[in-house]
């Protein structure tokens, strides 16, 4: 029961999700219902999988089967994944048109991510990265006729492909050293093989979950449906890069590098994206930089060993952003616009869509006692432990997060200048559906981290308690944004908000990302096309003339052999016709005249014997019923020959 339970949890998304995406338009109608009830089936499914733990395995290459299993850290993640991908699947029936290919690729990235989450060894694991990021090329360019958007979706898949290029390198470095592809025991990896498996799993972790150098792909995701936004940058894709680091913790500890270099990769995205999020002006962009933030901390913990803390906080986080998302969506689909300085007043004009927004603000903020101030403080507590500049930069981090989940929550709850911003149309029953149990959660997760007995079993103990420290800054921050806008507006009259802007340059800078898709194409980009380019030029010039050369002195001395060649062939040809024509001419003379002989005599034989049937049809009644005694009196002699 429990081995077709681990094979269902997966599959069941994977295969709806694979008929609906080719079901065409017929399918469109009801693919909205279909996927909401597959996606509440395979959350039911989790939720027993978190209780029974099946574990299965297949045999894939000789000597290397492939397996799934679901224990303490993947029973967190796939009831996760099912749960916020039913929540986003709900809001997109309500916010999306009709679409079977949508609902299809949604529900196939929700299975590629489970199997993700429950692998148990890095050939499975790969193939379903591999499925993961060629659904999120085809979500974020899903409005494939806009030429912009599958742009945005090209440099997002190529970037995180090109750190999926680590995993390859250490699933080779792997088998070379151990034998195996299995996750667990990695750290007992031979020699400097454990160096390049760690190498090659940090790179694709960082990559996917857009950290940096690699976290302007991020930005360009939000070209997708906002339903895509809130999966992608939740509870799949970006989270996965995070949970692989996590997972694999003792590999990155048992190399002595790896481990920091995690650390400090993940406090300077938190640090750097933060800046980043608090300069924007759009509102979708401000969640993404944030995102790249966010599960900047959920790479800290595993640099420093935090396990609990950086799976309770990936929880908690993919509850808040979500929420946040899925708000954000519903804003852009009603007013068509997701600029902040046209959302003035959204929150008013919708109280109930606004209150949740605030939870999820204030939880992103990490004020006490909401559950990203609780995950985010384990965090920096074994950060504490490790190093004092390091707890500096996130404890920085912390700051900048409460300062631009302040400035959002601020601005859409500022009193509008006038009616620019005016609501085109109503936000649907099902599009505010998931948002109540979400923002339950992201308030109350994390008391169930401090308290809740089952979760202590989960990931091994209960957390430190955590410090004031963090949550007394963020409540510090938003006190004082709150204060310095009252105060503006009070003195001067300004409806605007005072928030970090700085030189005109840093401004630019932040609000391009760092100008990091810039810079890799300054670095990478373009001296490759210079590269390919010099090679193009080699090949026409170089190779191509060579290869004229020798085709033209191979057909020189091809000349005398072809010609011998075509004139035999030819009078072959010749030949044959000849004799075709002469055996169609024997046929005619010997065959045609006796079958028309043949068919001639049949038909007069037919003539005569109906010239002889006319004669009995008089139209006398007394000579039809002579005619059928007659006929009755052969057929009783028949009769009486043949007894």
């Amino acid at each position: 029961m429990s081995g077709a339970l681990g094979w269902a949890l997966p599959a069941l998304p994977t295969v709806a999700g694979g008929l609906l995406a080719v079901g065409g338009r017929r399918a469109d109608r009801p693919a909205p219902a279909v996927a909401v009830a597959v996606a509440a089936v395979t959350a039911g499914l989790a939720v027993a999988a978190a209780l029974l733990r099946p574990s299965v395995e297949a045999p894939m290459l000789a000597g290397l089967p492939v397996g799934m299993a679901v224990d303490g850290m993947s029973s967190v993640l796939v009831v996760t994944v099912s749960a916020v991908t039913l929540a986003v699947l709900v809001f997109a029936a309500g916010e999306m048109p009709p679409s079977a290919r949508f609902h299809g690729l949604m529900l196939v990235f929700s299975g590629a991510m489970l199997v993700t989450v429950t692998a148990t060894d890095l050939l499975l694991l790969l193939m379903a990265w591999e499925v993961m990021g060629a659904m999120s090329y085809a979500l974020i360019g899903f409005w494939w006729r806009e030429d912009g958007r599958v742009r945005s979706a090209d440099t997002a898949f190529l970037t995180t492909r090109t750190g999926d290029l680590g995993l390859y390198l250490a699933a080779g470095a792997a088998f070379a050293g151990a034998g195996t592809l299995s996750l667990d025991g990695l750290e007992a990896t031979a020699g400097p093989w454990r160096n390049v498996v760690a190498a090659g799993l940090l790179a694709a972790a960082l990559g996917k979950s857009a950290q940096l150098p690699f976290s302007f792909w991020l930005s360009r995701a939000m070209a997708g449906p906002s339903p895509v936004s809130a999966l992608l940058h939740s509870a799949t894709m970006v989270a996965a890069g995070a949970y692989l680091l996590l997972r694999t913790q003792p590999l990155l500890a048992a190399t002595g590098w790896a481990a920091p270099a995690a650390a400090w990769a993940g406090a300077a995205t938190a640090l750097l994206l933060g800046t980043v999020a608090l300069a924007q002006s759009d509102l979708k962009q401000l969640l993404a930089a944030s995102t790249s933030a966010q599960l900047g901390f959920m790479v800290l913990a595993a640099g420093t060993g935090a396990v609990a803390g950086g799976t309770a906080h990936l929880v908690a986080h993919a509850a808040v952003k979500s929420l946040l998302f899925l708000v954000a969506g519903a804003w852009l689909a009603a007013l068509g616009t997701k600029d902040l300085g046209r959302l003035h007043g959204v929150a008013r004009r919708h109280p109930f869509v606004g209150a949740m927004f605030t939870v999820g603000a204030l939880a992103l903020a990490g004020i006490p006692p909401l559950s990203l101030w609780i995950t985010k403080d384990t965090v920096l507590d074994a950060a504490l432990r490790t190093s004092w500049p390091l707890y500096a930069v996130g404890l920085a981090a912390t700051v900048l997060s409460a300062a631009y989940a302040a400035k959002a929550m601020l601005l859409v709850w500022l009193p509008a200048d006038d009616e620019t911003s005016a609501t085109t149309r109503a936000i649907s029953p099902l599009e505010k559906a998931p948002l109540p149990p979400l923002a339950l959660v992201a308030a109350g997760f994390g008391l169930v981290v401090v308290f809740w007995t089952p979760w202590h079993r989960l990931v091994g103990g209960p957390p430190e308690p955590p410090p004031a420290l963090t949550g007394l800054a963020a409540s510090a921050v938003l006190v004082l944004m709150t204060f310095s806008w009252a105060v503006r507006r009070y003195v001067r009259g300004s409806l605007q908000p005072v928030v970090m802007t700085g030189p005109r340059w840093a401004s630019s800078t932040a609000v391009n990302w760092l100008h990091l898709e810039r810079a890799v194409s300054a670095v990478i980009v373009r001296p490759v096309l210079a590269l390919a380019g010099a090679l193009a030029r080699f090949d026409d010039r170089i190779v191509d003339g060579a290869v004229r050369a020798s085709a033209a002195a191979a057909l020189r001395a091809s000349s005398p052999v072809a010609r011998r060649i075509e004139a035999g062939v030819d009078g072959a040809v010749h030949a044959i016709a000849a004799s075709g024509i002469r055996a169609a001419a024997f046929s005619v003379r010997r065959a045609e005249s006796p079958v028309d002989s043949v068919v001639r005599g049949v038909g007069s034989a037919a003539r005569r014997l109906g010239r002889l049937a006319r004669r009995p049809q008089t139209g006398q009644v007394h000579i039809y019923y002579v005619q059928a005694v007659v006929l009755l009196f052969a057929l009783a002699a028949v009769l009486v020959l043949l007894g």
